[in-house]
């Protein structure tokens, strides 16, 4: 079933705050990604690029190979990778199959650099993450 990808970024955290313009643009570069149930999506401790916002299905999220929580339809990952595609923070496995819209850091950074007003959202929303967290 096809899904209003600005309707679902609209409802990310990481997102929420962008003018409807702002997302409407971002959605068109955004690929639809699928993984079956038992596939690991992101391994702790590998590379990233990729921020994933799952549409449809669950995950586990594990750190060190402890459980972490879970995640559902409209919940999101690898927002940290957009930025420094730095190693993987955590390693989320799919409980069911699951269906993500995922964003590539290369496609994203030509994104913020052209909509500065989009990279000061996002820098307020990822520090209110981190204050949340209390890392």
């Amino acid at each position: 079933m096809p899904v209003d990808g600005t309707d679902v970024l609209a409802r990310t955290p990481l997102l929420a705050g962008l003018e409807r313009g702002d997302l409407e643009q971002l959605a068109r570069s955004f690929r639809e990604r699928a993984f079956p149930a038992g596939a690991t999506v992101t391994r702790e401790g590998e590379t990233g690029v990729g921020f994933f916002v799952i549409v449809e299905g669950t995950a586990d999220v594990s750190v060190g190979g402890e459980p972490r929580g879970a995640l559902g339809p409209g919940d999101s990952f690898g927002e940290l990778a957009l930025i420094d595609e730095g190693p993987r923070a955590a390693t989320i496995t799919a409980t069911s199959d699951l269906r993500c819209m995922a964003l590539s850091a290369w496609e994203f950074r030509p994104f913020v650099q052209e909509h500065p007003t989009v990279a000061w959202t996002l820098l307020r929303t990822l520090v209110r993450l981190v204050r949340d967290t209390g890392a």
